[in-house]
Parts: C-alpha cells; structure tokens; sequence
C-alpha cells in the first residue's frame, strides 16, 4: 500500500504471484488516503454551484435502496483522507485511509508483544480482545477459489489460515491473514462480520477503507447504498491535517447535488488495462485560463483494451493524465510560465511542473483556473489561487503528474481536485454527485 508521505502512494496496487504454470503481474489501481472519523458537528455549507459526473462500474450485486447505517463522522487531510472506525466487540478505534479506488478493506493486527525491525502502530488491532473475531480458514472458497481472483492472491500459511500478501507501486506492502470482524457505528448499528485482512506486517501506519464497487468492498459486504466525503483545504503546511467530513447512507446537504449516471460495461467485456471496479467518469476536456485544450475527447475514455479510463480516486493524492493529454497541459503551462519552472525537478516521479519560492498565487494568476470538463456542461474548476499545491521545502507544483509513470494507462482525478467539493457515490442509481461547498470544519 502506498506510504502516505510519498505521492507515489497513488494507488496503484501492483499484486505478483504466481498461478499455475505461468507468472502473472497484476495490479489494481488503488491509492490509500488516511481520515479518521469522529462525531460530526459542523456542517459543510453546500452552495448552489455544482458538479455532476458519471461513474464507471460492472454489475455487482447492488445493496438494497437505502443503506442499512447512517453514520457521520469528521475526516483529516493532509494528503490522504484518513478515518477513525470502531471495530470489533467491544469496539478498537482503528484509522484507516478511505480509498475508493481499492476493494480489500485491512486493518493493522501487528502482535504487540513480538519485538520486530519496526515498532507496531500505535493503533494495532488486538484481536484476543474482540469477541467477534474471527480467521478464515485455508478451506473457506475465497482462499481456494475455483477461478483464480488476481486482486486478491491468497495462500495457505502454516497454521492453515488464509493469508494474502500486497505489493504497492511505490515498493510499500501490506499481508498478514484474511479474517472476519465488526464494525460498530452506534449500540444499535452494528454491521454482521465482514471479510478484511489484518495485518501482521505493512510498511504503513495506517490501514485501508476500500470503497470500490467489487464484491470484498467494504459498502459492497455492509450493503452501503450511498456515502459522500467533503475534503477540506489542503494546508500550506506539509502533514499539518485540516477537518472535513465523511457521510454513510443519506447526507443531508444532498439537495444541491448534482448527479450523473455511471458508465456501464457488460461484466463478459475484457479488457486489459480497464479496472472494471472503479468509479470512472467521462472527462471529455480540459481547459486553461479560458482555453480549451486541444486534446482528443477520446484520450479521455476506454479503448478497446481499456485504456484512457478516468476515475475519481479518493485515495490519489495527484490528478494523473495519460501521455497526449499530459503533454497539452504541460505545453500550456511552459507558454504560460515556462520561465519559472524549476529544472530537473520531478515531485513523486510523476509531476514536473513546479516552482521554487513563495510566489504559487502569483504564478496561479499567471496560468488562471483549471477546469475538468465533463459534458452536459459538468465542470470540476480548481480556481487559480489553489492551483499549486505546497510539497515542501519552499516548492510548489501543478497537482498533475503523468499516469505512464506509474505504469498506468488511466486518468485519476486525484483528491487534490476534490477540495472543497461534495462528492457523493449513490452505489444504488449508479451514479456521483458533485457539489461546491465550504469543507472545512473549525476545531
């Protein structure tokens, strides 16, 4: 998994193993964010400006019209959106990144009485304290599956548990065994055991919320039919976290939402480089300043092999762009303020187009807002004065980095064009909904 101080941790969740007589690569694009939850008691202010997209998905079972839990909890952000959850009986607040661009849900297990190279999070889950606890056995389908599932390799360990092991982008990892456990919202809200992995060595702090629309999802098992985020201004200050807000089931400032319904491929459609789990939407152009780039609407959509996709990743720190529409923005940006680009210098081995100094509202103005287009005249503006965004050590960069980097062949609107912004995913209608709004919360 994606170390959350590195911008790498752009989920892309690269899984290696081997089936049979052949070797497999596989990854799953997925970015970790960090945000704990805790109660709620400001309201984001939802305004009448707003967004609307359309989401990518393959049929999975959907839950029922409304989500069995209404929870509201406050999310920190720094460059991962991090949540605090109660889990197991009685309940072990444990915090996790929300990722909507990952499936298997895990949570930290590092047993605290073995000395190892690196002391455990200070948040372990303990599981000899849970009454609902339980492994999964080396026998249980999902360990032994009669079709090979290659985002999620499993093995029998010794003890004949089921263990599964993953290998990130950025070399970061997490494994330990597949188990069953709780989460706890409330005395009366308490959701049957749920499939996670628990962790017994990982090179994170923090575990994962995987929110994407496969079946191990953490709202595909709870039957989740809507849940909405509100990321709060990134502070100037790297690792200094602002408060925003996080939402299961209906989310009372919805009635400025506006939606769009979710891009549908047949589950028998194959392709390769195409994530079929992911909410992706139909970015058909970008503009700058009041120019509308020339690029090709479709370098924005799946090919044949299922290149090009756009997604919203909750856990990407960057937006990413594939190479032709990479190009055009940086070609922008170098007539615009080519001058003041910092040389040879690459942020996350992705992003090079940033700036030395303390002048980001003065280039900001220099290049002037930032604008996804989405069709049916849907537009997600990053306003000039937060085009920048602070990476420490006096340097500021455009948020947009190449997805071939990566080793990618998709477009992530990363979380650093989610601020300020109420995104909501209506699992059930298939669709998102956008929203401009005041995100952060006061302490």
């Amino acid at each position: 998994m994606s170390n959350i101080s590195k911008p790498l941790f752009l989920k892309l969740l690269y899984i290696f193993f081997f089936f049979c007589n052949s070797v497999s690569l596989s990854w799953s694009s997925s970015l970790s964010l960090h945000f704990p939850l805790t109660s709620l008691r400001l309201t984001p202010t939802t305004n009448s400006s707003s967004f609307k997209t359309s989401l990518l998905s393959r049929r999975n079972p959907s839950p029922s019209s409304s989500s069995p839990y209404t929870f509201r909890s406050n999310v920190k952000y720094s460059m991962a959106l991090i949540l605090s959850l109660p889990i197991g009986t009685p309940s072990q607040s444990q915090e996790l990144v929300l990722d909507t661009g990952s499936q298997l849900s895990w949570i930290q297990c590092h047993p605290k009485k073995i000395k190892k190279p690196l002391p455990p999070p200070t948040t372990s889950f303990d599981p000899s304290l849970s009454s609902s606890f339980s492994d999964l056995p080396c026998s249980h389908p999902l360990c032994k599956p009669r079709i090979p599932d290659f985002t999620l390799p499993t093995s029998c360990d010794s003890n004949r548990l089921c263990h599964y092991s993953y290998f990130y982008a950025d070399g970061t990892f997490a494994e330990g065994n597949l188990v069953k456990e709780k989460f706890t919202f409330s005395n009366s809200q308490t959701t049957p055991p749920l499939i996670l992995g628990c962790a017994n060595e990982s090179t994170d702090e923090k575990g994962i919320l995987g929110m994407n629309l496969g079946r191990l999802s953490f709202i595909s098992q709870a039957k989740i039919s809507k849940f909405s985020y509100c990321i709060p201004t990134r502070s100037n200050r790297p690792g200094l976290a602002s408060t925003g807000s996080f939402y299961l089931g209906d989310n009372p400032n919805s009635r400025g939402f506006k939606y769009v319904s979710l891009l549908t491929f047949p589950q028998s459609q194959r392709m390769p480089n195409l994530d079929p789990l992911a909410y992706t939407v139909p970015l058909q152009g970008i503009r700058i300043g009041q120019k509308r780039l020339n690029i090709p609407g479709s370098v924005f959509r799946p090919d044949a092999g299922g290149s090009g996709q756009t997604m919203v990743d909750s856990g990407s720190e960057f937006t990413h762009l594939v190479d032709v529409a990479y190009d055009k923005v940086k070609e922008e940006i170098v007539r615009l303020v080519g001058s003041r680009l910092k040389k040879g210098y690459v942020y996350g081995s992705t992003a090079d187009m940033c700036f030395d100094g303390n002048h980001s509202m003065e280039i900001g103005r220099l290049i002037g807002d930032l604008v996804f287009e989405f069709g049916r005249g849907v537009e997600i503006l990053v306003e000039k004065q937060s085009l920048l965004v602070n990476v420490g050590g006096g340097i500021h960069c455009v948020g947009i980095g190449r997805s071939s980097m990566l080793g990618a062949a998709s477009n992530i609107i990363g979380n650093v064009h989610q601020q300020n912004l109420w995104v909501e995913f209506d699992v059930t209608n298939r669709r998102v909904g956008f929203s401009k709004a005041e995100c952060r919360l006061l302490p």
